[in-house]
């Protein structure tokens, strides 16, 4: 069975990709940029998958695809753009439909969220009507609706987490009174493919979630129990969308744009009505404090495979990133520094292993400063950290930074900063000839730009020099 996948670098898309290929799917993946697709992930499955490049917020890329698909996968949504997401999605659904009617394609699964209130936020209502956009006469559609995802990396497990394990007392805005009903990612992906092929799902919609009703104040106490945290929450009426959208933006790791949509559906109920899907397809569905349990695993074993980051959903994203991977010579300024080094290992093992939780070997409270004001002007400050404490792959984000390029054969870590700047900023290391050459790369944008780099160059001395020192330093990071 040939399996036509969108959405196969974003949260939910790598891990189905996973499921499918391990299960013995022949997989044609449709993604807007072929270098943001990490092949290492997959090598073992290399002669059962293809990957075709397709925006389809942009009709002049479809190519025509393989009409020999059984069933496509709908995983697209637009809601971190700063741009009208309503009508980008409906456009891309649109181009989606039109681009599958002309394959021998049976089924396309498209998974949305649960849109059961009268009255339904920006993004609820929008989902439902990429549900509508996706209808044709030439194909059968099955769409699952999900409560709120919980699993390592996802955006609500993320958010709960940095809310809980960083406010010991939590003043919060009034929606945490509102209802939900989470669904752990194993769940989700269990679901995905059961009703591959299933005709009593054709042309229907489930709605999915486990078997909890919770409150999102209580989801959080639930969440600190778990973590043997002691949490106070209250929860106060005169918080505005806008107040409640800043408040989830500071504290957590989340951008504006999406804590503001957030918020919006925050306000709706999100409860289930009982479509006995799991039953049907023989699905255990799991309780949210194993839902938690799961994840906490996942996160200790170090074995996140994707996170909610890895959709590119910030304002830098706009860009294609990919358009940087080529550090420019002229007109930039550079701070290139090169040590000898004692132990190439250990040094490239600090390379790989920094950011996040490990810091930057030096000077930290600067980085933490840096993080700081980059949110307080609308970036993505440092709360992101990186989803695997031990290996990095192009296109995963590491604090403020996004990776181009990561080889440990090649010995070279290449970062591309999306902090707020009035320019563009690479970090670049590589080991040549038993050295580590660390550089530092700004390309400045108009007068504000180079004051801004003559602004920060004492304390680039003070930290790239601090920094180099630690990363050639033969004893353990």
């Amino acid at each position: 069975m040939k399996i036509f996948l969108t959405g196969a670098t974003g949260y939910i898309g790598k891990r189905l990709l996973i499921q499918l290929l391990s299960e013995g799917y022949e997989v044609i993946c449709s993604v807007r940029d072929k270098k943001r697709f990490n092949t290492t992930l997959y090598r073992n499955y290399e002669n059962k998958l293809s990957v075709i490049e397709h925006d389809y917020s942009d009709s002049a890329t479809l190519t025509p695809v393989d009409k020999d698909i059984n069933i496509a996968f709908y995983l697209i949504h637009s809601m971190s753009s700063n741009a009208d997401f309503s009508k980008a999605e409906k456009i891309s659904a649109d181009n989606f439909a039109r681009t599958i009617e002309k394959t021998h394609c049976k089924q396309v699964i498209y998974l949305t969220g649960i849109v059961n209130e009268d009255q339904l936020s920006k993004h609820l209502q929008s989902r439902k009507d990429v549900e509508e956009e996706l209808k044709s006469d030439l194909y059968s559609l099955t769409v699952l609706r999900a409560g709120i995802i919980i699993g390592s990396g996802s955006a609500s497990f993320e958010i709960i987490r940095d809310l809980v394990e960083k406010l010991p007392v939590m003043v919060a805005p009034k929606w945490l009174k509102t209802l939900c009903q989470p669904i752990a990612i194993r769940n989700v992906i269990e679901l995905l493919m059961g009703v591959m092929g299933k005709a009593f799902t054709y042309d229907k919609h489930f709605d999915i979630a486990g078997p909890d009703v919770l409150t999102y104040k209580e989801m959080l106490l639930i969440f600190a129990e778990e973590r043997k945290l002691k949490r106070t929450i209250f929860s106060v009426p005169f918080l505005s969308p806008k107040l409640s959208s800043y408040w989830l933006y500071f504290i957590t790791s989340t951008s504006y744009v999406l804590a503001k949509n957030l918020v919006d559906s925050m306000k709706i109920n999100v409860v289930a009505e009982d479509s006995h899907l799991a039953e049907k397809l023989n699905v255990h569905l799991l309780n949210y404090r194993e839902s938690l349990k799961l994840s906490f695993d996942k996160i200790e074993q170090n074995d996140v495979l994707s996170t909610w980051y890895d959709s590119f959903g910030n304002y830098r994203y706009t860009k294609n990133v990919w358009n940087f991977l080529e550090v420019p010579t002229m007109g930039v300024f550079k701070d290139k520094k090169v040590r000898d080094i004692k132990d190439e290992k250990k040094t490239l093992d600090k390379i790989f292993g920094i950011g996040g939780k490990n810091g930057w070997y030096y000077a930290n409270y600067l980085w933490i400063l840096r993080g700081s004001i980059d949110k307080l002007f609308g970036g993505v400050g440092l709360k992101r950290g990186r989803k695997n404490s031990q290996s990095l792959n192009a296109g995963d984000s590491v604090d403020f930074w996004r990776v181009l390029y990561a080889s440990r054969e090649d010995k070279r870590l290449l970062l591309f900063a999306e902090m707020k700047v009035p320019g563009e900023a690479w970090l670049d290391f590589k080991i040549e000839n038993g050295k580590l050459i660390q550089e530092a790369t700004f390309r400045p944008v108009g007068i504000l730009g180079r004051l801004y780099w003559y602004s920060v160059l004492p304390f680039h001395g003070y930290i790239f020099n601090g920094m180099i020192k630690k990363l050639v330093d033969d004893r353990e990071f």
